[in-house]
């Protein structure tokens, strides 16, 4: 009679610890796949989209790539610049990081052959943490026919200066009766020599060598499509701190260069009302990028707001510039207490530049991806 007791209490046992063994599991996975679920739906639509073959991403480097120094298997990370964009919304925002490898390199050599950087970038890590396998890449090597054209029209040009100035050279030095003597022999063997001094600078004559920058934007292809999920607009707002009182609305943003022909000034066009108890000037003022680096207004641009006095009751609308290291990066209008310098609102400029017009977004693209190579100029080329 007590061995049967003791089993019963031990099966009973046993099955209590199995029962919450069981549901310890059940209740787990349920929180995890519900959590998940959860961030799913606040983030994506539940629609598709595929980034095809041969699409572009456009990015910008996150360090110095340079043909003389950059080895082949380096790795380095480059940033999104700008939203892709399917037809039912964006499936890829920009600030997504984009892991590379320099694939190939090679400096400027003689014989006027430039320099060459290829990039292979392999997975992609978006804001929301995800990470993406990508086949894509990017090179500023010429197609070798190309490549040799280039080259022979400009040693024909060399070849061909040095002719003029040898025979120009022997006219001003013999004289034209001279030339008219030697039936222009003179002419001709200045020309010829010349000809050859022009070959031997086209032989010399050393290439140009290739740096890629942060701040420049390359193009990278996609080499395989795949489908992506697109994203919610509300999941890709930037964070903001509003000031009791302070309404500041971002209503343009332009590239545009300095004087100097640098692209890296923004400029702001903003409507401002302040109905606080605090009065604010332009220089309050600043642009905060996501590495937390401060950009106070530049004098190359409209000054009228950046002088301003912004006192309580205040409406007023004007233009603000700002210089500052990349145009590409993410910014936030940001406004400090006088006293304390402390900051009291911070306003996203990619949440307001969803708001600007095509004809200004196709306007900054275009002056944007002006640069077409990467080539830097030596004064010790030749």
């Amino acid at each position: 009679m007590k061995k049967g007791v003791v089993k019963l209490l031990i099966a009973a046992l046993l099955c209590s610890n199995c029962a919450c063994f069981a549901e310890g599991d059940v209740f787990q996975g349920h929180a995890q796949k519900d959590d998940e679920q959860q961030v799913q739906d606040e983030l994506f639509t539940g629609q598709i989209e595929t980034l095809d073959k041969h699409d572009v991403i456009k990015m910008t480097v996150s360090q110095v790539i340079d043909g003389n120094y950059s080895l082949e298997g380096d790795e380095f990370f480059a940033k999104v610049t700008s939203d892709v964009i399917g037809e039912n919304g964006v499936i890829i925002p920009k600030g997504t990081l984009a892991h590379g490898v320099i694939s190939q390199s090679s400096e400027a050599k003689r014989l006027g052959r430039d320099g060459y950087i290829s990039l292979k970038f392999d997975y992609l890590v978006t804001p929301d943490g995800r990470q993406i396998p990508i086949e894509g890449g990017m090179s500023t090597k010429m197609h070798p026919v190309k490549a040799v054209g280039k080259i022979v029209a400009t040693d024909i040009g060399y070849t061909a200066a040095g002719g003029v100035i040898g025979g120009y050279t022997a006219l001003n030095a013999l004289g034209l009766e001279a030339a008219i003597a030697s039936q222009g022999y003179t002419v001709a063997g200045g020309a010829a020599i010349g000809g050859t001094v022009g070959l031997a600078m086209s032989l010399y004559r050393k290439g140009k060598d290739v740096l890629i920058a942060p701040g420049d934007e390359i193009r990278v292809k996609v080499s395989t499509s795949m489908n992506l999920p697109v994203y919610k607009e509300s999941a890709l707002k930037q964070d903001e701190v509003m000031f009791p009182g302070l309404n500041v609305r971002v209503t343009n943003i332009l590239y545009e260069k300095d004087p100097f022909g640098e692209l890296n000034t923004l400029t702001l066009s903003m409507s401002i009302s302040n109905m606080s108890k605090t009065v604010f000037s332009g220089m309050d003022v600043a642009l905060v990028n996501d590495l937390g680096q401060t950009f106070n207004p530049t004098v190359f641009g409209d000054t009228r707001l950046m002088f301003a006095q912004i006192k309580p009751g205040d409406r007023m609308a004007g233009r603000m510039s700002f210089s500052v290291n990349n145009v590409n990066d993410s910014f936030w209008l940001t406004f400090y207490d006088r006293l304390t310098k402390k900051e009291v609102a911070r306003i996203s400029l990619d949440n307001a530049y969803k708001n600007v017009s095509k004809k200004v977004k196709k306007r900054n693209d275009k002056i944007r991806t002006k640069k077409t190579n990467y080539y830097k100029n030596s004064p010790f080329d030749i």
